[in-house]
């Protein structure tokens, strides 16, 4: 049956968004209509994708879930959703889908994952960047007693720093120039350094700054046959290493976690559904909390995005439904 309209926000071209209203797709049986509540705008890719940065030869692996349009632009792109269920299937269900920032969606019933009940469904837009973090635990594990550091506290450093603080005997440091991450660090249970008083000699280290200097440090911080995991995506920029020193004395690791596939170590046992509902378990605790920055109205998405790829606005910034949805 039609489902009416929705509004959505698009990469109308590089650097400049817009907000178009669309028809939705008829709901079938086993689809739901899902009305926003929240959308968090992931500031490492989505800031790659609003300027024009995506490679060429990633265009295809990029791709989000539910993207319309292709790279560069237009091309409306997102994946971290919460609404509620208003038609179909567990109607009046709250739930997570990785879909664009949009009013309004219809998309199978298999698309959505229930966010656990009395969670906050604003913290619940963090499942995507806790998701990463479970991967990357899954691609390099640290073993009970480790020295583990992450560098970069934004989205997905703290993410990982987050989930590393919950196992027990693991020794876990956060590493950042920005001082003023340490509030951050504090609240998900992380001990935090800048690179100069960063601890060396590390088991694992997992970089997440997106930055050639965040991943020189992490050489300076491993240990001789210790492991880096690579989380950021630098887009179309070349980073410079020099692998003539401790990379190859030392025999180090240094390897890449990407969340688009599920880790080797668990892909046989472990569905992608199995994966993010794991994420939004570990979302219950309240400290995840530290992640969320500040909030802004779906309708100023246009001049807010700007904004986040100037670095203006940290963390992971919440979108807002309710003006969308008045009296609901």
């Amino acid at each position: 049956m039609g489902t009416g309209t929705a509004r959505a926000f698009w990469v109308r071209t590089p650097g400049a968004g817009e907000i178009r209203e669309e028809a939705l797709p008829p709901r079938g049986d086993d689809d739901v209509e899902v009305r926003t509540l929240y959308s968090g705008v992931s500031r490492g890719t989505e800031t790659l994708v609003f300027r024009g940065e995506v490679p060429p030869d990633q265009y295809a692996r990029m791709r989000a879930p539910f993207q319309a349009g292709d790279f560069p632009a237009p091309v409306k792109y997102g994946y971290l959703s919460v609404g509620v269920i208003e038609a179909g299937p567990d109607a009046g269900t709250t739930v997570f889908a990785l879909h664009p920032h949009q009013t309004r969606y219809v998309v199978p019933r298999s698309a959505v994952v229930e966010v656990p009940p009395g969670m906050d469904p604003k913290r619940a837009v963090l499942a995507g960047t806790v998701e990463t973090a479970v991967n990357a635990l899954w691609d390099t594990p640290p073993l009970v007693g480790d020295r583990v550091t992450v560098i970069g506290a934004g989205m997905v450093g703290c993410g990982v720093a987050a989930v590393l603080a919950k196992i027990p005997g693991v020794d876990v440091e956060l590493v950042d120039v920005d001082e003023a991450k340490r509030a951050v660090a504090t609240k998900i249970h992380a001990r935090f350094a800048t690179p100069a008083a960063a601890r060396t000699g590390r088991d694992l280290v997992y970089h997440a700054s997106a930055t050639e200097a965040g991943l020189r440090t992490a050489f300076d911080l491993v240990r001789d046959e210790g492991t880096i995991t690579e989380l950021s995506w630098y887009g179309d920029r070349e980073v410079s290493l020099g692998l003539g020193g401790i990379f190859h004395s030392g025999r180090i690791t240094l390897r890449s976690s990407q969340v688009g596939r599920v880790a080797p170590a668990r892909r046989d046992s472990r569905t992608y559904g199995d994966r993010l509902r794991t994420a939004l378990d570990l979302l219950q605790d309240p400290a995840f909390d530290a992640l969320l920055g500040g909030e802004s109205a779906f309708g100023d998405l246009p001049e807010v995005l700007p904004r986040i790829a100037a670095g203006d606005l940290p963390m992971c910034h919440v979108i807002t439904y309710a003006d969308e949805n008045p009296g609901e």
